[in-house]
């Protein structure tokens, strides 16, 4: 697999970042590579059960798990764009670019990771990352870096999107589906870095722990256990 360097991962919630890229964003820490992670929301309207999780304290639940998760993965830097969930499309584009072009002037990465035009589940806060994204790319990236969009396999929807969508997972005609020999990114985790992936979601409880009953640590391992990108030239 190509060596991916300096990491800037970009999403729209918490547990994006560790759906998409939490076994990449281990591997290149535990290679001493430089791994920076962004969310644009808190997740404010991740409530699954409103006593348990009362929606007007979501924000602040979901940044504790997330700090959780990330220590799990090993990652130490992360940013908030500070958006409110589920409102992305009413953010002024120019604004949300330039926070993420600024990130990527002072992280200077080799790679960035991050949604498709699809924004992989169809979520317009997804799109709309994916999209702010791009462009701060196109203005600050230094020479050969490379934008990656996170897809899936044709094999691992067919197995999968029947599965999360017990949950509603995917949208219609989401996820995007590539062939392995057009993938870009093509990670199979090793088992030590797929328990630490599951270890790390778990930590987001408000948003794991009802798939984690039905589906069984082992099944969503197995889900979880690889992780495909394409060049952003080709998505």
């Amino acid at each position: 697999m190509t060596e991916l360097g300096t990491m800037l991962v970009v999403g729209a919630h918490p547990d994006d970042e560790t759906f998409t890229t939490g076994g990449l964003m281990a591997r290149g820490v535990l290679s001493g590579d430089r791994v920076v992670c962004v969310t644009a929301t808190r997740g404010e309207g991740g409530s699954q059960d409103a006593e348990r999780w009362p929606p007007a304290e979501m924000g602040r639940i979901r940044e504790v798990e997330l700090r959780r998760c990330l220590d799990v993965l090993g990652v130490r830097e992360h940013h908030w764009l500070d958006y409110i969930d589920g409102r992305c499309d009413a953010v002024d584009d120019d604004e949300a670019i330039a926070k993420i072009r600024a990130l990527i002037e002072e992280a200077q990465p080799d790679s960035v990771l991050t949604f498709g035009p699809d924004g992989m589940t169809g979520h317009t806060d997804h799109k709309r990352v994916s999209a702010w994204t791009s462009a701060a790319f196109g203005q600050a990236a230094k020479p050969g870096a490379r934008l990656y969009h996170a897809t899936q396999t044709p094999e691992w929807a067919d197995r999968f999107v029947p599965i999360m969508n017990r949950f509603n997972v995917f949208g219609p005609g989401t996820p995007p589906r590539t062939p392995t020999a057009e993938l870009a990114i093509d990670f199979t985790l090793p088992p030590d870095l797929v328990e630490m992936k599951v270890d790390a979601l778990s930590q987001q409880t408000s948003q794991i722990e009802g798939m984690m009953s039905v589906f069984g640590r082992e099944l969503f391992a197995e889900g979880l256990s690889k992780e495909f990108f394409v060049s952003a030239m080709e998505s």
